[in-house]
């Protein structure tokens, strides 16, 4: 099961290491794992979210969204969209981009490195929300108790999440940006750039949420047309068009599903400028870890046990809010790709632990429970 499920992300994951061997010898496999794992670790929550939605389809819409869909979605905007954002960045067409990044390296390195703030602003707003709609809602498991909920009830508050955003995005204009760090050591006022850049982060973010909305709404009215036309049907003792109207609930859901599923890439192609500029290397990262997206997609639509490990989720989150920090820490700040990549991996693996320790604090306090009923079912004198 799990090589039948996982088989084609190990091959691609050891395609992967040997690209980046021979690209840029020890620290082109350096940065493809940790980009990799990255990627990993920032996707669970994007399969667990898929899985949910996807078990509800028939056969034919999960093989649609597991091939057009996963190609649209993961492979389009983890692979074309990093070219994208440097093209228009670096102010070059995209395939002038692409061949700056396969034969003149240091050029290509330069542009990206004086675009840098504009990406990690852009980058470090759109992470940002991302993180804080998170943790302004209210949720009936917390990992961080005594954070989440304070926040918790501050999120009842319309707009905060927005209004923090906004307050973060002009300290750094005012404070990081005109001290930011362009090629050659020198610093110059990038005050403007920063704050169009991520005002744009910001609009993206609440278009791609907007839509979400809009399609997770009419899926929601496509169920209770469904539920109502069951009724209608058992009162006339006709049979319902169940093949038309799964058909509709289907399409609703898999538009759904690629908005849903386009917000969550974001994240990761994003953070993905905090450890490296070089494309090549960032695609085939980000490849790498898309597969598992897939992977883990099939995998808990298959196995049917999606909460075994509640905290992930939030793991992932820190993980992101980690990010959104990092990045606009770099505008002005050099910091290791070590660092980067490391603090989301072990904001994950914290959160594995911890679901797995209350996981079986639960089994324990179900045994001593029913040890505890046996007990009283026993009568006295025996």
């Amino acid at each position: 099961m799990l090589l039948k499920t996982f088989g084609w992300s190990f091959a691609v994951t050891a395609l992967g290491l040997v690209v980046g061997v021979l690209y840029d010898g020890w620290t082109g496999l350096g940065v493809v794992a940790i980009l990799s794992i990255l990627e990993i670790s920032l996707s669970f929550d994007n399969a667990v979210v898929n899985a949910g939605i996807l078990k509800k389809m028939n056969a034919f819409w999960q093989r649609i969204f597991l091939t057009v869909g996963v190609l649209i979605a993961v492979f389009g905007m983890r692979l074309v969209f990093p070219v994208v954002i440097v093209a228009v960045s670096a102010k070059l067409g995209p395939i002038e981009a692409v061949d700056l990044a396969l034969n003149d390296k240091t050029r290509y390195q330069e542009l990206v490195t004086d675009a840098h703030a504009s990406i990690a602003a852009f980058g470090g707003m759109f992470l940002l929300m991302i993180f804080l709609d998170f943790i302004f809602e209210d949720r009936d498991i917390k990992w961080l108790g005594w954070i989440e909920r304070p926040l918790a009830k501050l999120g009842k508050v319309d707009m905060l999440s927005v209004c923090i955003a906004l307050g973060v995005l002009l300290t750094a204009a005012f404070t990081v940006a005109p001290n930011a760090h362009i090629h050659g050591g020198g610093h110059v006022d990038k005050t403007e750039t920063v704050l169009l850049s991520g005002i744009l982060g910001l609009i993206t973010y609440l278009v791609v949420g907007g839509l979400s909305g809009y399609f997770e709404g009419k899926l929601e009215e496509e169920e209770e047309r469904e539920h109502e036309e069951e009724e209608e049907a058992k009162r006339s003792g006709k049979q319902k068009p169940v093949i038309l109207l799964a058909g509709r609930a289907a399409f609703f859901m898999f538009l759904y599903l690629e908005v849903l599923d386009a917000s969550f890439s974001f994240d990761g192609v994003i953070g993905a400028f905090a450890i490296t500029n070089d494309i090549v290397l960032m695609a085939v990262g980000l490849g790498v870890g898309a597969m598992y997206v897939r992977s883990l997609t099939v995998y808990l639509v298959r196995q049917g046990t999606l909460d075994d490990y509640v905290y992930l989720e939030h793991g992932a989150h820190y993980a992101i809010g980690a990010l959104a920090a990092l990045l606009l820490i770099t505008i002005q700040y050099e910091i290791h790709e070590v660092i980067t990549g490391s603090i989301g991996v072990l904001l994950i693996a914290w959160s594995f632990w911890s679901s797995v320790r209350r996981n079986r604090a639960l089994a324990a306090a179900e045994g001593k429970e029913g040890s505890d009923d046996a007990k009283a079912e026993v009568p006295s004198g025996v």
